[in-house]
């Protein structure tokens, strides 16, 4: 993969406790972008934010950015801890 775009697959999908489901960098930046600003500041929040910027630089950071993502999704239990 050369570039990544909107529709470039994660590596796995991830679905939320609401039942929205994660599946395309398109995916990760809507949800990034509709945290508030308070969870902005938090780490892990900075952390996957971090990650996915690093992914849109080198398209090989994409598998770590959503491992990052799925982190501070457990972490704020917007996914069940097994399964995605």
């Amino acid at each position: 993969m050369l570039e990544l775009e909107r529709r470039s697959p994660l590596a796995f999908s991830l679905t939320l406790k609401d039942g929205r489901v994660i599946q395309t960098v398109g995916d990760v930046a809507d949800f990034l972008s509709a945290l508030t600003e308070d969870q902005r500041e938090r780490v892990h929040w900075k952390t996957a934010i971090l990650m996915l910027n690093s992914a849109m630089k080198e398209p090989r950071y994409l598998t770590t950015a959503a491992i990052n993502l799925r982190s501070a999704l457990l972490y704020d239990r917007l996914i069940e801890p097994h399964g995605n």
